[in-house]
Protein backbone atom coordinates (compact mmCIF):
# COMPACT_ATOMS: atom_id res chain seq x y z
CA UNK A 1 0.00 0.00 0.00
CA UNK A 2 1.58 3.48 -0.96
CA UNK A 3 1.08 6.91 0.98
CA UNK A 4 0.41 10.21 0.34
CA UNK A 5 3.54 12.07 -0.20
CA UNK A 6 2.89 15.65 0.32
CA UNK A 7 5.70 18.51 -1.90
CA UNK A 8 7.69 19.59 0.91
CA UNK A 9 8.48 16.02 2.14
CA UNK A 10 9.17 14.93 -1.58
CA UNK A 11 11.65 18.22 -1.71
CA UNK A 12 13.21 17.75 1.65
CA UNK A 13 13.94 13.83 0.88
CA UNK A 14 15.54 15.02 -2.86
CA UNK A 15 17.92 17.15 -1.53
CA UNK A 16 19.09 14.72 1.19
CA UNK A 17 19.61 12.14 -2.01
CA UNK A 18 21.70 15.23 -3.96
CA UNK A 19 23.86 15.99 -1.29
CA UNK A 20 24.64 12.29 -0.63
CA UNK A 21 25.64 12.17 -4.35
CA UNK A 22 27.61 15.13 -4.18
CA UNK A 23 29.38 14.01 -1.20
CA UNK A 24 30.83 11.60 -3.65
CA UNK A 25 31.63 14.20 -6.89
CA UNK A 26 30.55 17.36 -7.49
CA UNK A 27 27.56 17.96 -9.71
CA UNK A 28 26.49 20.83 -12.23
CA UNK A 29 23.59 22.59 -12.04
CA UNK A 30 22.16 20.94 -14.68
CA UNK A 31 22.47 17.33 -13.64
CA UNK A 32 21.16 18.71 -10.15
CA UNK A 33 18.45 19.97 -11.50
CA UNK A 34 17.67 16.67 -13.99
CA UNK A 35 17.95 14.47 -10.93
CA UNK A 36 15.33 16.53 -9.27
CA UNK A 37 13.04 16.51 -11.83
CA UNK A 38 13.82 12.82 -12.74
CA UNK A 39 12.65 11.24 -9.54
CA UNK A 40 9.86 11.15 -7.25
CA UNK A 41 9.08 10.12 -3.64
CA UNK A 42 6.65 7.12 -2.63
CA UNK A 43 5.80 5.69 0.49
CA UNK A 44 5.04 2.41 1.18
CA UNK A 45 4.05 -0.19 4.52
CA UNK A 46 6.12 -2.37 5.77
CA UNK A 47 5.73 -5.90 4.12
CA UNK A 48 5.98 -4.29 0.94
CA UNK A 49 7.34 -5.81 -2.17
CA UNK A 50 9.29 -3.83 -4.17
CA UNK A 51 10.48 -6.38 -6.11
CA UNK A 52 9.86 -9.82 -6.65
CA UNK A 53 10.75 -13.24 -7.88
CA UNK A 54 10.86 -13.70 -11.66
CA UNK A 55 9.85 -9.60 -12.07
CA UNK A 56 12.17 -7.28 -13.84
CA UNK A 57 13.64 -4.57 -11.35
CA UNK A 58 12.70 -1.44 -13.57
CA UNK A 59 14.11 1.09 -11.19
CA UNK A 60 16.25 1.79 -8.43
CA UNK A 61 15.33 2.96 -4.52
CA UNK A 62 17.35 5.25 -2.33
CA UNK A 63 16.15 4.93 1.02
CA UNK A 64 15.04 7.92 3.08
CA UNK A 65 13.41 6.67 5.64
CA UNK A 66 12.93 2.80 6.71
CA UNK A 67 14.46 -0.85 6.07
CA UNK A 68 14.58 -3.09 3.15
CA UNK A 69 15.66 -6.40 3.08
CA UNK A 70 16.33 -8.74 0.09
CA UNK A 71 16.12 -12.41 0.07
CA UNK A 72 16.19 -15.79 -2.10
CA UNK A 73 14.43 -18.80 -1.56
CA UNK A 74 15.82 -22.12 -1.08
CA UNK A 75 14.18 -25.57 -3.15
CA UNK A 76 12.16 -25.89 0.28
CA UNK A 77 10.29 -22.69 0.00
CA UNK A 78 12.66 -21.15 3.09
CA UNK A 79 13.86 -17.55 2.65
CA UNK A 80 17.91 -16.72 3.77
CA UNK A 81 18.03 -12.74 4.09
CA UNK A 82 21.17 -10.78 1.78
CA UNK A 83 21.32 -8.00 2.69
CA UNK A 84 19.82 -5.33 5.24
CA UNK A 85 19.48 -1.88 3.75
CA UNK A 86 19.36 1.13 5.67
CA UNK A 87 18.95 4.98 5.08
CA UNK A 88 21.28 6.44 2.63
CA UNK A 89 21.52 2.98 1.03
CA UNK A 90 20.42 1.89 -2.40
CA UNK A 91 17.89 -0.68 -2.89
CA UNK A 92 18.93 -2.80 -5.75
CA UNK A 93 18.98 -6.32 -7.29
CA UNK A 94 22.44 -5.26 -9.12
CA UNK A 95 21.49 -8.13 -11.61
CA UNK A 96 18.25 -7.22 -12.80
CA UNK A 97 18.36 -4.17 -12.53
CA UNK A 98 21.24 -3.47 -14.88
CA UNK A 99 21.01 -6.58 -16.88
CA UNK A 100 17.18 -5.76 -17.23
CA UNK A 101 16.50 -9.53 -17.05
CA UNK A 102 14.43 -11.13 -14.47
CA UNK A 103 15.22 -11.68 -10.81
CA UNK A 104 16.30 -14.05 -8.69
CA UNK A 105 15.99 -12.61 -5.49
CA UNK A 106 12.79 -10.54 -3.66
CA UNK A 107 13.08 -6.65 -2.00
CA UNK A 108 10.66 -6.24 0.99
CA UNK A 109 10.02 -3.38 3.61
CA UNK A 110 10.78 -4.45 7.01
CA UNK A 111 9.25 -1.35 8.10
CA UNK A 112 6.77 1.31 7.02
CA UNK A 113 9.35 2.79 4.41
CA UNK A 114 9.98 6.08 2.58
CA UNK A 115 12.28 5.93 -1.54
CA UNK A 116 13.60 8.18 -3.71
CA UNK A 117 12.36 6.12 -7.57
CA UNK A 118 14.76 6.54 -10.45
CA UNK A 119 14.00 4.18 -13.51
CA UNK A 120 16.09 2.39 -15.40
CA UNK A 121 15.67 4.71 -18.34
CA UNK A 122 16.35 7.71 -16.83
CA UNK A 123 19.28 6.53 -15.30
CA UNK A 124 20.92 5.57 -18.16
CA UNK A 125 19.59 8.96 -19.98
CA UNK A 126 21.84 10.35 -17.13
CA UNK A 127 24.40 8.79 -17.77
CA UNK A 128 24.35 9.90 -21.71
CA UNK A 129 24.09 13.48 -20.77
CA UNK A 130 25.90 14.29 -18.25
CA UNK A 131 29.68 12.19 -17.80
CA UNK A 132 30.11 13.63 -14.20
CA UNK A 133 26.88 11.42 -13.12
CA UNK A 134 29.29 8.27 -15.03
CA UNK A 135 32.11 8.59 -12.09
CA UNK A 136 29.23 8.82 -9.48
CA UNK A 137 27.82 5.56 -10.97
CA UNK A 138 31.41 4.12 -11.37
CA UNK A 139 32.17 4.69 -7.13
CA UNK A 140 28.77 3.34 -5.96
CA UNK A 141 29.10 0.24 -7.85
CA UNK A 142 32.25 -0.02 -6.05
CA UNK A 143 31.19 0.28 -3.30
CA UNK A 144 28.03 -2.53 -3.46
CA UNK A 145 30.73 -4.93 -4.16
CA UNK A 146 33.39 -3.77 -1.87
CA UNK A 147 30.33 -4.70 0.61
CA UNK A 148 29.46 -8.17 -0.68
CA UNK A 149 32.98 -8.73 -0.76
CA UNK A 150 33.17 -8.24 3.02
CA UNK A 151 30.00 -9.81 3.84
CA UNK A 152 31.31 -13.07 2.06
CA UNK A 153 34.54 -12.56 4.32
CA UNK A 154 32.60 -12.30 7.04
CA UNK A 155 30.79 -15.07 6.60
CA UNK A 156 33.85 -17.02 5.61
CA UNK A 157 36.39 -15.84 8.88
CA UNK A 158 34.76 -14.70 11.31
CA UNK A 159 32.91 -16.32 14.09
CA UNK A 160 28.87 -16.27 14.79
CA UNK A 161 29.86 -13.73 17.72
CA UNK A 162 32.05 -11.88 15.81
CA UNK A 163 29.60 -11.49 12.97
CA UNK A 164 27.18 -10.20 15.38
CA UNK A 165 29.71 -8.10 17.09
CA UNK A 166 30.25 -6.23 14.16
CA UNK A 167 26.77 -5.90 12.74
CA UNK A 168 25.72 -4.51 16.61
CA UNK A 169 28.86 -2.01 16.02
CA UNK A 170 27.60 -0.61 13.28
CA UNK A 171 23.74 -0.64 13.47
CA UNK A 172 23.69 -0.05 17.47
CA UNK A 173 19.48 0.08 17.24
CA UNK A 174 19.42 -2.88 14.51
CA UNK A 175 17.55 -5.21 17.59
CA UNK A 176 14.76 -2.90 17.99
CA UNK A 177 14.02 -2.43 14.40
CA UNK A 178 14.30 -5.96 12.65
CA UNK A 179 13.32 -9.23 14.00
CA UNK A 180 16.02 -11.86 15.19
CA UNK A 181 15.02 -14.36 12.34
CA UNK A 182 15.46 -12.05 9.90
CA UNK A 183 19.13 -11.03 11.70
CA UNK A 184 19.88 -14.57 12.21
CA UNK A 185 19.45 -15.17 8.72
CA UNK A 186 21.56 -12.64 7.37
CA UNK A 187 24.47 -13.34 9.91
CA UNK A 188 24.32 -17.64 8.26
CA UNK A 189 23.17 -18.95 11.74
CA UNK A 190 20.29 -20.35 13.26
CA UNK A 191 17.92 -17.91 15.76
CA UNK A 192 18.50 -20.50 18.96
CA UNK A 193 22.28 -19.51 17.96
CA UNK A 194 21.93 -15.48 18.24
CA UNK A 195 19.85 -15.66 21.35
CA UNK A 196 22.69 -17.57 23.04
CA UNK A 197 25.08 -15.22 21.72
CA UNK A 198 22.29 -12.35 23.11
CA UNK A 199 22.29 -13.98 26.29
CA UNK A 200 26.13 -14.40 26.88
CA UNK A 201 26.83 -10.19 25.71
CA UNK A 202 24.03 -9.17 28.12
CA UNK A 203 25.01 -11.14 30.83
Amino acid sequence: MRNIVNAVEEDTAKESLLEFLGSIHSMSPELRAALFSNTHLVKVNKKHILLDIDEIQKSLFFIVKGIVRSYYLDSYGKDTTSWLLFEGDLAISVYSFFSQKRSFEVLETVEDTSLLVLSYDKLINLYHSFPEFNFIGRILTETYYIKAEEKANELRVFTATERYQHLIEKYPNIIARIPLGMISSYLGITQSTLSRIRAKKEY
